[in-house]
């Protein structure tokens, strides 16, 4: 289970040595908060902490309420924001607002040990699950994609509030298979991984894809189409080929256009996409799925070495996934 926030593995980690401990969550933000909503931060009795809810600015405060929260068993909900002149005492002077739910965990309202359990045994398994709390009757519950309750926040990767309750998404890793070890290859799969992306590497040239060039990734020497074929792709799934050789990037591309990947992109310069797209016409290749291909692959920001356009795949990739109306 790489790349996934672990707060609530440590949670339970710290519980099983004996130690007290409480988890605080960006329920809600406004303006320029600096973390995102479902932000966790987990904070053991001896005031030991793991994770973030701000980047630093009021995490002090924070374990404060926390330690506090242990000691009466009271979940609470605590605000800050720059109108207020404790915001600035604790250090928030970023132009936001934000709310954090603090729960002691197993004592008086916290949840119970059995769901957060339950919660990290389907994080284990990579199962979509919402971590529901209700903030007035501190009733919780785990939820899945099918619950009309979380709607599209699978998809969109949203925690939030709905009413009284407070959904948490927690969704399986994302994933990205690059389809040539060439050189670009490598700092994409660093960039890739440091945002969040499990990495497969799938060449079937040894000498390419190998520990050496690409240490920490999965690799794979399969043909692509086989490779592929065995990875179940899916919509938290992104495809980059960069081999620039037919024989490698074509049935890569024909196995990904099977599966409801998120993103396709193909290297190559736009007179040698239209070279790919008459290939894939004379395949059997629908229109619709041909126009799913970003090609020439990255966004245009007139990336010239191999660092460069890893920067401009990866931001397209992170705009086709945080904003899918851009998705083709």
């Amino acid at each position: 289970m790489k790349n996934y926030d672990n707060t609530i593995e440590i949670a339970l980690g710290w519980l099983a040595e004996g130690k007290s401990v409480a988890l605080a969550t960006v329920i809600e933000t406004w303006g320029s908060a600096p973390r995102p909503v479902g932000s966790q931060l987990v904070i053991s009795g001896a005031a030991e902490i793991m994770g973030s809810v701000s980047g630093g600015c009021v995490e002090g405060a924070v374990v404060e309420e926390a330690l506090e929260a242990l000691e009466s068993g009271a979940c609470t909900v605590l605000e800050y924001g720059i109108a207020d002149e404790e915001a600035f005492a604790v250090g928030l002077a970023c132009g936001g607002n934000i709310r954090i739910l603090v729960e002691p965990i197993g004592v008086g309202q916290g949840p119970e040990l059995a769901v957060l359990e339950a919660l990290a045994a389907r994080r284990a398994e990579q199962m979509a699950v919402a971590y529901s709390v209700n903030l007035q009757s501190w009733e919780r519950a785990l939820l899945g994609p099918e619950d009309a309750l979380v709607g599209d926040r699978f998809i969109s990767d949203k925690s939030g509030l709905e009413g009284d309750w407070f959904l948490g998404i927690h969704n399986p890793p994302l994933r990205m298979v690059i389809v040539g070890a060439v050189h670009i290859a490598q700092p994409l799969a660093h960039m890739a991984r440091l945002c969040g992306f499990d990495i497969t590497v799938n060449d079937p040239r040894a000498a390419f894809a190998s520990p050496l060039r690409f240490p920490q990734e999965t690799l794979l020497h399969d043909w692509p189409d086989a490779a592929l074929a065995g990875l179940a792709l899916d919509a938290r799934t992104a495809v980059v080929t960069l081999s620039h050789d037919p024989k490698i990037d074509d049935p890569a591309i024909r196995e990904a256009l099977k599966a409801p990947v998120f993103y396709l992109g193909c290297l190559g310069s736009s007179r040698t996409h239209a070279k790919r797209v008459a290939r894939l016409e004379a395949a059997g290749v629908s229109a619709a799925d041909i126009a799913r291909i970003h090609a020439p692959v990255g966004a245009d920001i007139g990336a010239k070495t191999p660092a460069e356009i890893a920067v401009s795949i990866m931001a397209q990739i992170t705009e086709r996934l945080r904003r899918p109306a851009s998705r083709p």
